[in-house]
């Protein structure tokens, strides 16, 4: 059984894409065998694989760092928006549909034995899965039917990672906040938090970092 870690973050393009990539990197340069994996992405632009499966680039890049052929296994379900209410849904490479936001949000838990099939592929040939959520966990409108973030981690029982982006401000808010609003079973997941696309000298985050350690109980 392959050894899993999650990376969510407080907002969409936190960074998580790209420390998903970083830690496949070292993961594979450590001697591990290693492979990206994200249950539901949304995208415009898709890639094709080998075999003519659609999936998301950033699990491409993803598997790229990993050094392993990319497949649609790890990215199971793909979402291409067509409206501002609606997607093309595409599940295992393949399109099945498009639904509107209502519809899909009432029928996508039935996708849920896909992407456990999906992983269990992965899983077959791998030492380690590195795991992707979508935009937050804290998106508590969203929690009763969550495939991506901590409804995916409470699936596949994996340690959570917090991704915070100081770039755009507020990030002690971002990571205090998202903590708070997790229910306890789901921030007992999470391991630790990162400060992402930090410029300049860290000492001056000291402060700052105490208080989230202290207030968060997370390192």
């Amino acid at each position: 059984m392959a050894k899993v870690i999650m990376v969510q973050g407080t907002m969409s393009n936190a960074g998580k894409s790209l420390i998903v990539a970083g830690l496949c990197r070292i993961f594979r340069q450590d001697g591990y065998r290693v492979a990206p994996f994200k249950s539901q992405n949304m995208a415009l632009n898709s890639f094709i694989t080998k075999e003519g499966l659609e999936m998301g680039r950033a699990q491409v890049m993803q598997a790229e760092a990993a050094g392993v052929e990319p497949v649609a296994a790890m990215n199971p379900i793909l979402l291409k928006p067509t409206t501002h209410v609606g997607s093309q849904v595409i599940v295992n490479g393949e399109v099945l549909g498009n639904m509107s936001a209502r519809d899909y949000f009432a029928y996508k838990k039935q996708l849920i034995p896909e992407i456990k099939k999906a992983f269990r592929e992965l899983e077959k040939d791998n030492d380690i899965i590195v795991i992707e959520g979508a935009g937050s966990p804290a998106e508590i409108n969203l929690r009763e039917n969550d495939i991506v973030n901590m409804g995916l981690a409470e699936l596949l029982d994996a340690p959570v990672l917090l991704v915070g982006d100081i770039d755009r401000g507020g990030v002690f808010a971002q990571l205090l906040g998202t903590l708070m609003l997790l229910e306890k079973t789901e921030k007992e997941r999470v391991k630790g938090l990162i400060i992402n696309k930090f410029r300049g000298d860290k000492t001056i985050l000291d402060p700052g970092v105490v208080m989230l350690e202290e207030r968060g109980h997370v390192p």
